[in-house]
Formats: C-alpha cells, structure tokens, sequence
C-alpha cells in the first residue's frame, strides 16, 4: 500500500451570505456498519471453562441449524476420548466480542487415501452431522469470516473440506450465497439422503400411509404373538431419573448383537462408553434427551435414544434383542415412536441413517440431502491446484452445490 501523507490540507470555508429561513434541518448521521465478525482458532480445550460452556449452550439455543454433535454436551466428550493430544481446532465465530458460531476443524495430511493436505470440519463415526452452530442472522458473515480464515492459513492446506453438511436450509444456503458473490469454487463430492420423519399427519394416520396393509397386518401378528410371551409395554423418560443404569442396559443390549460382533458397539472401546454416558447425561441436564424403551416383563428388548433439539430432534442410537428379532421389536419401537409427530414444537425428527438402511426406511418418507464439500482456498496457485483436482475427482460434473 502506497505511504499517506502525515498532513491534512485545509480548505477555504466560505460563509453563506444569508441564513435560510425556518428550522435548520437535523444532520443525516451516515448508517452505521453492521458489526465484523472475526474467526478465533482455538484449542479445545480452553472451551471447557463454565463461561465457555455457558456461551456455547446459549450460541445452541438461537442456532439456525440444529446439530446436537456440535453442542457442548456432545463434543467435548467426544474430543476427550477422541482427541487427547488437542489436534483438533476449535473456530470461534466472534461478533463484537460475543459468540456466534462454532465449528471443530483439523489440519489432515491425507484425503481419503490420496497425500494431499488439507483443511477439514472434524468428524468421527457417532457425529452425524457437520452443520456448523451459527447463530440465527448470522449465516452469511460467519462463511466469510471462516472463508477468509482459510484463505490466510498459507500453505499449510490446499482446501477446505466440510463433510456432513446439509444441503438445505440457512446454513446452506448462505454458503451458496457467499460463493456466489465472492466467485469461489466448491465442489460437491458427495452426497446422500438423511432419512426423515416430518408431517402435519397423525402417528396412525402417517403409519397407514407409509406401510402397506399386508405389512401393517404382519407387525400386528408380530406385536400379539410377542406379547404372548410376557407382559409388553413402552416407557418413555425425558429427564435424568434412573438415566446410568438404562445406559448400562442399553450398552449390553447392543453389544450382544452383530454390532458387538463386529467390534462396532459403543461398550467395545474406553472412548465411546464414555462419550455415550457423558453425552446422555449432558443432554439429560439440558432437557435435550429423549428415551423410548419397549420392555417384556420388565426387561428391555429394544430401546432408543434421541437427542432434542426443537424445532428437530435427531434420533441418535437405537438396539434391540436379536434373539427376538423374529418379531421385529426393532420396527415395533419405531411403530411407537411415531407418537413423536404428535408433540408440541416438534417439526420434524433426523434419523440420522441412510436411505441405504434396510428398516427406516420403509418407514420413514421423507428425505433431507446431505453433502460432502470442498471450497478453494488461497492464492492463485493453491486454487489452480484445487482446480485440477476437484475435476478429476468429480469427474467432468461442474462446480457448485
């Protein structure tokens, strides 16, 4: 930038010959600029200080996208188990000094199995969302203060990787729009339908509509014969009572099926038997916690987790008894679990699964599209670099989300 002058000229001022008549009119003040956003990296574990926890629960509340994996309650459990050595980041979306946006993001050496460094919203395999927590008006500013963020980390990433991230909605569609008006390419290299639930129809009235009657007919005959084996119920609990040991039961009821098999449930590793108690028990005290169990003489044989976050809810881990899987009490607890159209500032519920499931999905219609991103970042060269690699990885598909 070219050196200024250290002096001010002055100019003559002439004085009219005659006052005008009347009032003097009010000065028009010019408007005043909308504050600066400013994105802070952080260490996550600085953020778990009470004034840190308090903020970010406050920043949930006035979210324009709910995504409980990004709440406080859920991702420092996660980041103790997951990432004691502090790689991950934590982005600060300041607005005069208040938060408004959060976003955990790492600096990865690889993508997928390719060498290639690169930024990217943190994820683990019980998060199943990206969405970052933005407050509400604030969408636009949050994408170009961490747009800009990025731009200024040198060489150190040749893009920005988001996974997860939905496709509609405000968050989305601020993006689009900050593209847009900074002539940036992204490339859409994914994507896939969230399974959803959301209607103004009644549970009965849904359930008839989604599920053929010859299938209606045969979870009827499921429901009698398995209730002739006991006495069966559903208890459904929003609060903490009694909340450890029904994760306790949870765990062992997951565990001794194919996921425990397969070394994929949550009592298979230090890690996530911690993340799974601390993050219900997080919920719970928030009032953000829902849990449906279907239980044969007092005994669970299904049961299911939800996190609450009006006006959606994400239906998180569900388990069931697979010595009983001849009469389905899996599907039996979805079949119940509609009733969660029927309560008060409740628009809709994520599944949280593909349309690939094999059982949500036959109940469930409705769809929300979810997407993997990548966004240039940089200089002329690391963008031309990202260029050449986008294409080929999209293979001829233009840019754009």
């Amino acid at each position: 930038m070219a050196s200024q002058p250290n002096f001010i000229r002055a100019e003559p001022v002439v004085a009219p010959s005659r006052l005008p008549s009347g009032p003097m009119p009010t000065p028009q003040l010019p408007p005043k600029p909308a504050p600066a956003g400013e994105i802070r990296s952080v260490d996550w574990r600085e953020m778990q200080d009470m004034g840190s926890m308090l903020a970010w629960d406050a920043l949930a509340m006035w979210a324009s996208e709910p995504n409980p994996f990004f709440e406080s309650w859920y991702l420092l459990p996660a980041l103790r188990g997951l990432d004691p050595d502090g790689r991950v980041r934590i982005l600060r979306f300041e607005m005069s000094g208040d938060l408004a946006g959060i976003m955990p993001i790492i600096r990865q050496s690889r993508y997928y199995t390719r060498p290639i460094p690169h930024w990217a919203s943190w994820a683990h395999p019980n998060g199943f969302l990206g969405a970052p927590l933005v407050a509400r008006g604030m969408e636009r500013s949050f994408w170009r203060a961490l747009l800009a963020w990025a731009d200024a980390q040198g060489g150190l990433g040749l893009f920005l990787h988001l996974g997860e991230l939905p496709l509609s909605g405000a968050v989305a569609d601020a993006l689009r729009d900050v593209l847009n008006e900074q002539g940036r390419n992204a490339a859409l290299v994914g994507r896939k339908q969230h399974v959803m639930l959301q209607s103004d129809l009644s549970p009965e009235a849904y359930f008839e509509a989604a599920v053929s009657g010859k299938k209606r007919k045969e979870y009827r005959r499921q429901a009698n014969r398995l209730a002739e084996l006991g006495r069966l119920e559903f208890l459904r609990h929003g609060g903490e009572d009694d909340l450890s040991a029904w994760c306790k039961d949870f765990l062992k009821l997951e565990a001794a099926g194919w996921k425990g098999e397969a070394g994929s449930a949550l009592a298979c590793l230090p890690s996530t038997t911690a993340l799974w108690r601390e993050g219900l028990h997080g919920a719970a005290a928030r009032g953000r916690l829902e849990r449906l169990s279907m239980m044969l003489d007092g005994r669970p044989i299904a049961m299911l987790a939800t996190f609450m976050t009006k006006p959606g809810a994400f239906m998180f881990k569900t388990a069931y008894d697979e010595t009983l899987s001849a009469y389905s009490p899996g599907v039996l607890l979805q079949r119940e679990n509609l009733a969660m159209l029927d309560m008060p500032g409740l628009g809709w519920v994520d599944s949280c699964a593909d349309e690939t499931h094999p059982m949500i999905t036959h109940l469930w219609h409705e769809r929300r599209p979810v997407g993997r991103v990548s966004i240039e970042i940089g200089g002329a060269v690391r963008r031309g670099l990202f260029g050449v690699m986008a294409r080929r990885e999209l293979g001829g598909a233009g840019f754009g989300i």
